[in-house]
């Protein structure tokens, strides 16, 4: 096998991987990922122990028990930029021996549920809901990087999506790529699913209007009447779609379930997320532990 050069795999003076600062055993099978730093500690203290606590910028990992279950809840901040590192430096220290820099022969799977927030695309989904996203639309054109994004991509329905829209082609191309089908079947019970568009940003991205005037003001209407196999886009976020097409190029499963806390099309914005947010992590969690 060939060795993986120092510039390409970047380790810490103590061997752990650069960036998230953790090395080999500080991480479970079962990952929860959340964008906000702060979030990692709202659910382990859910855990009835936590053996490991580390941080390294936005990036906190606290790993633990619960239920009996070893879990770890990991922190990715905003975008999927940053996902692009946490998924690929968590594969890294799970199927690469960091001595050898080689790839291991025989490959762990790791599964990554993603708890977030969201905004809604449809005028029927109320705020305070949980959402469970069946595909992630990428708007970031992260996954056009690697070579092989259309193994994993469903081409039919990009394109479908792109002559809906009258997609600009000075725009990255998005990217659809499915959920692990044995963890939605596992985690989506008694959820709405449905398409969720990651975005590259919050403001523009999303058509939101401040003082800079966007290219197209009609998108997210355009967007709203979108479907495909009778299925619509649900709802706006910022890294499903990374996760999506990593954890599948990669061999791991991923899902996302996100609470909805505003309604782009009906102007409502959630009074008191996190009360409803604190349920859903609560049931992601059961969930988990079940499985």
């Amino acid at each position: 096998m060939n060795r993986i050069p120092e510039s390409e795999l970047i380790l810490n003076a103590d061997g752990s991987i650069f960036h998230l600062h953790l090395l080999p055993g500080d991480i479970a099978d079962n990952i929860i990922l959340v964008g906000d730093q702060d979030r990692v500690a709202v659910i382990s203290k859910y855990f009835d122990k936590v053996e490991i606590k580390k941080k390294n910028r936005e990036f906190v990992t606290h790993t633990g028990y619960y239920k009996g279950k070893r879990l770890s809840v990991i922190s990715t901040g905003i975008g999927t930029d940053n996902v692009d590192i946490v998924v690929n430096e968590l594969d890294a220290i799970t199927n690469i021996d960091l001595n050898l820099r080689q790839e291991k022969e025989i490959k762990k799977v790791l599964t990554f549920v993603r708890i977030g927030t969201s905004g809604a695309l449809q005028p029927d989904i109320p705020v305070d809901t949980p959402l469970v996203t069946k595909y992630a639309i990428g708007f970031d054109g992260m996954l056009n990087f690697y070579a092989q994004r259309n193994s994993v991509s469903d081409l039919d329905m990009e394109n479908a999506f792109k002559e809906h829209v009258g997609w600009n082609k000075l725009l990255a191309s998005p990217y659809i790529v499915k959920s692990s089908d044995s963890v939605f079947e596992q985690m989506s019970k008694d959820f709405r699913s449905g398409l969720t568009i990651s975005a590259n940003g919050f403001y523009g991205p999303q058509g939101r209007i401040l003082r800079l005037p966007i290219v197209d003001f009609d998108l997210n209407e355009k967007i709203s009447r979108f479907e495909y196999n009778g299925m619509k886009i649900t709802n706006y976020e910022m890294e499903s779609s990374a996760i999506y097409g990593l954890s599948a190029l990669l061999g791991h499963q991923a899902l996302t379930v996100c609470n909805i806390i505003a309604n782009r099309i009906r102007k409502e914005y959630s009074k008191d997320y996190k009360k409803s947010l604190k349920v859903l992590i609560e049931n992601v969690l059961d969930r988990i532990a079940d499985s």
